[in-house]
């Protein structure tokens, strides 16, 4: 098996570290904490200069035309450099929940029309389709779409919608055939100025602060026909391809805030003296860094791997599901073990040492929550 990166990837990586970097100095305030900061518009423009709106969007489309190896890779980089892991999942949001199923569903008129802004960052993507009664089951969904001659109406309320506030393009999961299970949902394409379409005001949240979040309101929203996703009926087969990627792709900026993470407990662990030594001569100290080293690097491979089978075709369920959930318990595991190492300072208020944790909360929740990611492994399992 061969562990080595292109020429390429190696470049892209590091410059999306460096640009990361360059994010979090171009946005309010400079490089300082930015968990209690909303969204950037200076630092999504600074990302979108790298190219990071468009990292898988089709090259023919304005986008960087990237594998998924080498999305996550360059994802993982922008996490080493950017302190706003906000920024960053709002920009995967965009990416693989909206402008991925109009790239591979939508019908070409549709690509060409909203993909370059999109890919561009001159237009900003979001996903709606979890309800206040459908979650995880989204059989349950009761938005609704009725066909009117050359359009739909849509009807229903959405909630928890990263970059609602922000969003100039909604992908939208509808009913189409009330009743119908599985085949009953559609997928569209609903535009910011569309009317009867109205975003919520951002919810407040424990974590990723820079992503703003917020309910979604559709009455009768006309919806032009040409803006439907696939064909009626399609709708979760294109939320579920939509998922994978993201739950392979998206959560490689977290091995990226790890690894900074990781470099940040060391050096404190080396400086910090205690009892005459420095507190990482003490084997607790030790060992708990390791535990973190070890979490990382194992989240790591599994994310390589599971992009790696997407890229070649297979079936990566299980690989993406192992993946998504190794990155975001790792993630919150080493949170714990950073406010640990650094003591005191650790709990106080704009030291900063508490952002990855509380960045880190939700990731288990998102994208499909653990208890999901495990049923779908104990399927495969036989279980």
């Amino acid at each position: 098996m061969e562990f080595a990166w292109s020429s390429q990837q190696r470049e892209l990586h590091e410059a999306a570290a460096e640009a990361g970097a360059r994010v979090s100095a171009a946005q309010p305030g400079g490089e300082g904490r930015h968990g209690d900061r909303g969204f950037s518009a200076e630092g999504w423009r600074a990302a979108s200069e790298f190219g990071l709106a468009g990292l898988d969007v089709p090259v023919e489309y304005g986008g960087l035309g990237l594998d998924c190896l080498s999305t996550a890779r360059v994802l993982e980089g922008f996490g080493e450099g950017c302190k706003d892991l906000g920024l960053l999942f709002s920009a995967a949001a965009h990416l693989f929940a909206c402008c991925g199923p109009i790239a591979r569903s939508g019908d070409p008129a549709l690509r060409e029309r909203l993909l370059p802004r999109l890919a561009r960052g001159e237009s900003i993507g979001a996903n709606a389709i979890t309800e206040a009664e459908a979650g995880s089951d989204v059989q349950a969904l009761r938005t609704v779409a009725s066909r009117d001659g050359d359009r739909y109406r849509i009807s229903g309320e959405k909630t928890l919608v990263t970059n609602a506030p922000v969003a100039d393009v909604t992908v939208v999961y509808a009913c189409t055939q009330p009743g119908g299970g599985y085949l009953s949902l559609s997928a569209f394409a609903v535009e910011r100025d569309t009317p009867g379409f109205l975003a919520g005001r951002p919810f407040g949240k424990v974590g990723l602060q820079g992503s703003p979040t917020a309910s979604v309101y559709l009455r009768e929203s006309p919806v032009p026909r040409e803006n439907l996703i696939g064909a009626e009926g399609q709708g979760a087969l294109i939320f579920k391809s939509a998922m994978q990627v993201e739950r392979a792709c998206l959560f490689a900026a977290y091995l990226g805030t790890m690894a900074r993470q990781l470099d940040e407990v060391l050096s404190f662990a080396k400086e910090r003296r205690q009892f005459g030594r420095p507190i990482g001569k003490n084997q607790a100290i030790s060992h708990r860094i390791v535990d973190m080293k070890l979490r990382l690097e194992a989240a790591r491979l599994l994310v390589y791997r599971a992009c790696w089978l997407l890229d070649r075709g297979g079936d990566a369920m299980v690989e993406v599901s192992l993946a998504k959930l190794a990155v975001s318990e790792a993630a919150i595991q080493s949170g714990l073990d950073a406010i640990q190492v650094h003591g005191g300072l650790g709990v106080i208020a704009g030291a900063g040492i508490d952002e990855p944790l509380r960045d880190a909360l939700p990731a288990t929740v998102v994208s499909g929550t653990s208890e999901i990611q495990r049923d779908i492994v104990a399927a495969r399992l036989g279980l």
